[in-house]
């Protein structure tokens, strides 16, 4: 009989729940249970999933290998520590802490016992993002927008560390380069801290990225655009599906997925304008992620998003973040 990982959930609220329901999916995770601090609701998800519900996080903790953690941000650190001190493996939903101290000392315990971590950077695993895995990305200008309607969830974190995080770490896996100077602007409009920003990333490769995050748009929006030499690639998030255009050599060879949109001449050069919509991946993305922190643990292998991407992630964020704040003050 193959292996099971013993696994227990911190947290079973909006995004904790799917957590629970999709653990109980997996073939390779054995859900023991969960806790959570708010006990009246903690017994109804009990009662309605038929998994149990743990009186404190300690008691859980004694009878788990690992545990995925969908706590309020301001907990993730509190509660990856007292796992991790306990010899536990963690998945934490991003961001991975509210600051870079606790991140590098929750690294610090995990290296010291050989322990995983994993970061809940779900758009990594987005159909739209998977489409392109053959596909040879080399962005140049990079412009995202991720417009989301207000919640009363999640305004805990600036919304940098709310949504903009989300392509912060895809723009920081694409592009193979430290950062070199952060411009941004935000304000507060509805909760206590910021809800629309705006960052301009530039890295010492001299590829920038434009990225815009707000939480109180009319309308949803979740895109990315990636330019380089010879293509344009649009990303949509929210559709689940990329398109690709591109220039290719008059005599290419194409393929089932390519529609040639015309040619351009580049001195005595020909060149075809190719259209392509990458095959797409029938894929659950929180499940996939949650399957492979999984295996991960069970074989021994290094995680997926590691605990240094969501350090780097986080990173990017405060700078821009101390950039709007640095507005404010001008």
């Amino acid at each position: 009989m193959d292996k099971k990982l013993r696994i227990g959930l911190a947290g079973v609220g909006h995004l904790g729940t799917f957590h629970l329901k999709l653990l109980n999916e997996i073939k390779t995770a054995n859900l023991i249970g969960f806790y959570d601090i708010d006990l009246e609701k903690a017994r109804k998800i009990s009662d309605e999933y038929n998994v149990r519900a743990y009186n404190s996080l300690e008691s859980l903790l004694e009878d788990v290998e690992a545990l995925s953690i969908v706590t309020p941000t301001n907990l993730h650190y509190s509660v990856a520590k007292i796992a991790l001190e306990k010899g536990k493996h963690v998945f934490i939903e991003k961001p991975f802490t509210e600051t870079i101290p606790q991140a590098k000392e929750l690294i610090s315990i995990s290296e010291k016992n050989n322990l995983k971590i994993q970061i809940g950077h779900i758009e990594r695993f987005n159909p739209a993002i998977l489409s392109l895995e053959s596909y040879n990305l080399q962005p140049l200008f990079i412009e995202s927008h991720r417009l989301d309607q207000f919640k009363p969830r999640g305004v805990d974190v600036a919304v940098v560390l709310d949504l903009m995080i989300h392509d912060i770490d895809l723009i920081l896996s694409l592009v193979k380069s430290q950062v070199d100077r952060v411009e941004a602007n935000g304000v507060a409009i509805i909760s206590d801290s910021v809800d629309i920003a705006n960052a301009r990333i530039t890295f010492k490769s001299g590829v920038v990225a434009n990225v815009t995050a707000s939480r109180i748009s009319q309308k949803k929006m979740r895109k990315m655009r990636i330019f380089q030499k010879d293509a344009y690639i649009s990303i949509d998030f929210q559709q689940g599906f990329s398109e690709i255009f591109r220039l290719a050599d008059e005599n290419e060879k194409s393929n089932d997925l390519a529609v040639n949109l015309g040619q351009i001449e580049k001195g005595k050069v020909k060149r075809n304008i190719v259209y392509e919509q990458p095959e797409i991946k029938e894929v659950n993305a929180l499940k996939y992620e949650l399957e492979l922190f999984i295996d991960s643990v069970l074989k021994d292998k290094p995680p997926v998003v590691s605990a240094q991407d969501g350090l780097h992630a986080l990173d990017v964020a405060e700078m821009i973040l101390e950039q709007i704040e640095k507005q404010k003050i001008l």
